[in-house]
């Protein structure tokens, strides 16, 4: 019988037999989602020998539950991942341009997941564009519930736009063109310097040696640069005995975090030619999502590209990609999104021979070149194998 995971003074407390919430996600998603429990199950059942198990709980979200109960995100889901404080989920529809709002923006707001954490790392024998992909070896904390992801925007020529436009330029002498589209981008001490705070907690309890900041703050001077400024002061205030500053570094950092910053343009550039330099990133919610998705790139692209975001007492670990549609139901797609997204899963919940386990079955499936069509195409000599057979291959090998 399952139990509830708990969260008590800033830990979680795991039980042998947790009830995990889970969304199979639309297009792909129940393709990939049914291949990543085979290999969850599989690995806990190996590692563990039936000590401990998962107990899946299937909860609605996206196509699937619009046309069961006629809502996207139905108030029993999120009543759900509430009480059981952890989740996992495959990709879901986002239209654009019109019609429902992200619900993976609504999850991250609704729950409070103020960070999106994407680590990015290079598996031996997947294709990339790069030279030396293995120097890349990063983990991107995005700040995931303000910035111009916070929602707060208006259609051309609406009287909510025309309001704003009319507001700034007759209190503020603003320059805005009439019958723009206006979007407002907030950024909050708070919200920045919890984000900093996770990523600084995360680099020093698992020994990286640096966490960068990522602004553009060279010309959004209080916005982007605020970011910065209150990143610094955080690493001041609380952990100013672990930490110091990359100038001060220079004399010699006694074995202390390096703390950081780089403007966005020129970190996309320093990801490229000296990606070796960089451990961990905080940026805001756009910077951290172009650079989650460029820095995958590197290493064979999003289908190996995993996410999680956390709160304090919440935690949603998702698939990073779309939803794929045209290859629904074909049993084609790669899972590594999701399996990988699951391994995060397992390591924030302390489950650490589990997600070890399940980057090794991955890794020697990869190399073993039996892998899925997005990655066959790219590798000499490999054979393309299902969605399904993928996932046997990474059981075979964890």
């Amino acid at each position: 019988m399952g139990e509830r995971i708990d969260y008590r003074d800033g830990r979680w407390r795991v039980p042998d037999h947790p009830i995990i919430p889970f969304i199979e996600g639309d297009g792909t998603g129940p393709d990939i989602w049914r291949a990543s429990r085979r290999v969850f199950d599989a690995t806990v059942g190996k590692v563990y020998g039936g000590k401990r198990q998962v107990d899946w709980l299937e909860v609605l979200a996206g196509e699937k539950a619009f046309k069961q109960v006629g809502h996207w995100l139905p108030d029993a889901t999120l009543d759900a991942i509430r009480t059981h404080r952890v989740a996992i989920k495959g990709p879901l529809t986002t239209p654009v341009g019109g019609g429902i709002r992200s619900l993976n923006v609504t999850l991250r707001q609704m729950l409070d997941l103020y960070a999106c954490i994407r680590p990015v790392r290079y598996f031996e024998g997947v294709p990339s564009p790069m030279r030396e992909p293995q120097k890349l070896d990063v983990v991107i904390f995005r700040e995931n519930i303000e910035d111009v992801y916070s929602g707060v925007e208006y259609r051309a020529g609406s009287a909510e736009a025309d309001a704003v436009i009319g507001f700034l330029t007759e209190r503020f002498g603003a320059k805005i063109r009439p019958g723009s589209a206006i979007g407002v981008k907030p950024m909050s001490k708070f919200g920045s310097q919890r984000l900093v705070a996770k990523a600084i907690e995360y680099a020093l309890r698992v020994g990286r040696r640096s966490v960068t900041l990522v602004h553009k703050g060279n010309i959004m001077k209080f916005t982007e640069g605020g970011f910065r400024e209150w990143g610094y002061e955080i690493a001041r205030e609380r952990f100013a005995d672990r930490t110091v500053t990359e100038s001060d570094a220079g004399k010699g950092d006694g074995g202390r975090l390096v703390i950081k910053d780089r403007i966005t343009d020129a970190m996309f550039a320093q990801l490229v030619l000296r990606p070796d330099e960089y451990s961990v990133i905080a940026a805001p919610n756009l910077n951290g999502d172009l650079l989650s998705d460029a820095a995958a790139a590197q290493v064979g692209g999003l289908g190996l590209a995993p996410g999680g975001n956390v709160g304090d007492g919440y935690a949603v670990f998702e698939a990073t990609h779309g939803t794929a549609p045209k290859y629904a139901g074909l049993d084609k797609v790669n899972p590594g999104s999701v399996i990988l997204s699951g391994a995060m899963m397992f390591e924030e919940l302390g489950w650490n021979d589990v997600a070890t386990a399940i980057a090794r079955g991955l890794g020697g499936a990869i190399r073993s070149g039996r892998v899925t069509y997005d990655l066959a195409r790219l590798m000499p000599g490999a054979t393309e194998v299902s969605t399904s057979a993928f996932a046997e291959c990474i059981i075979e090998h964890v």
